[in-house]
């Protein structure tokens, strides 16, 4: 697994690095230190992973998550930072980053990478239990039918995103189990997403 990290405290990309090369199968092929780096070492290496702070000088994470998002939409990047700003939660969310997670919470740092590459939406708890009422404060006029979404399937959509399991949204919605559970497999293929994770995120960022 190819990764580039970019952070503006040399230190901590050290850090990073060793950490990653010390585990089998993790390859860091440059470090940078602000976001016009990370533009040009994303161009140069194309990596598995962009593993990348959000406050730098110059241009921070975020502007360069973008800027790499819309040369590259396939890319991978899992933005880390000390803060759990609520500005920066729904720009990562509504950008595209496959993960935001804070650094204090290092342990988390190695299974977030594991997730992303295969291919998962990875927000931290803190994070996630805090982006339904982030989102909902923000007023939006996108409609389920603009995803050629039933009702049935928007609302079930919206229970994922509350956090409730196949079990629980059957009794919410008077549906049988199985057939809660064919609802979620159509309606994860029909907006090609992977998992219940990127479902919620789907949801927090268009609703």
């Amino acid at each position: 697994m190819r990764i580039v990290i970019v952070d503006d405290d040399s230190l901590v990309g050290l850090s990073l690095k060793t950490i990653l090369e010390a585990t089998s199968g993790y390859e860091v092929v440059a470090l940078g230190k602000d976001g016009t780096e990370a533009i040009e070492l994303y161009d140069k290496h194309g990596p598995d992973i962009l593993l990348m702070d959000i406050q730098m000088k110059e241009m921070n994470g975020l502007d360069a998550a973008s800027v790499i998002l819309k040369n590259h939409p396939d890319a991978r990047i899992l933005l880390l930072t000390t803060f759990s700003d609520d500005e920066y939660i729904v720009k990562a969310l509504r950008i595209g980053a496959k993960g935001y997670i804070l650094k204090q919470n290092f342990d988390s740092i190695l299974p977030a990478i594991s997730a992303v590459c295969n291919g998962q939406t990875v927000f931290g708890d803190e994070i996630m239990n805090k982006i339904p009422s982030l989102i909902s404060s923000e007023a939006t006029t996108t409609s389920y039918k603009d995803f050629d979404l039933s009702e049935k399937e928007f609302n079930i959509i919206k229970l994922v995103a509350d956090g409730l399991n196949n079990k629980e949204i059957a009794e919410s919605l008077f549906l049988g189990e199985g057939t809660v559970r064919n609802y979620i497999s159509t309606i994860l293929e029909k907006l090609d997403l992977r998992d219940r994770t990127q479902l919620a995120v789907f949801y927090y960022k268009n609703f």
